[in-house]
């Protein structure tokens, strides 16, 4: 997933490190020793350091450019359908439309299947 050179942004600190979270860095090594937690190691500039890390702790910034958009964009959505008193939009946003469906449907079981389930209840 990632290259060496590439810029990347730390988003989490699993080992407690002391790392600059939502600061970048740039990958300038991969650790592949099989006994090493750390996968990577970058060099953040603004605090002139290279760091080990794990691939968990970092991500790509056109990754997290794209999640925030969509977060953005899905939010307008719901203001719209709130606003405009859209219900149907509403329901598809929030995903409340597919189990609206699955409760229309009732199941249809075998006789056999009902008979092995309710001989399985009177078991317990």
């Amino acid at each position: 997933m990632f290259k060496l050179g590439q810029r990347v942004v730390i988003v989490a600190d699993s080992f407690e490190q002391g790392l600059p979270l939502g600061e970048y860095g740039y990958l300038i090594a991969r650790d592949r020793n099989p006994d090493s937690a750390f996968s990577w190691v970058l060099r953040i500039p603004k605090i002139d350091k290279h760091i080990a890390v794990v691939e968990e702790d970092i991500a790509l910034e056109e990754q997290l450019l794209a999640e925030e958009a969509n977060r953005i964009s899905h939010e307008a959505l719901l203001d719209f359908a709130l606003a405009t008193r859209n219900e149907a939009l509403f329901r598809q946003l929030m995903g409340m439309e597919d189990a609206e469906e699955a409760n229309d449907e009732p199941a249809k079981e075998s006789m056999e299947e009902f008979i092995r389930k309710v001989n399985i209840k009177a078991w317990i």
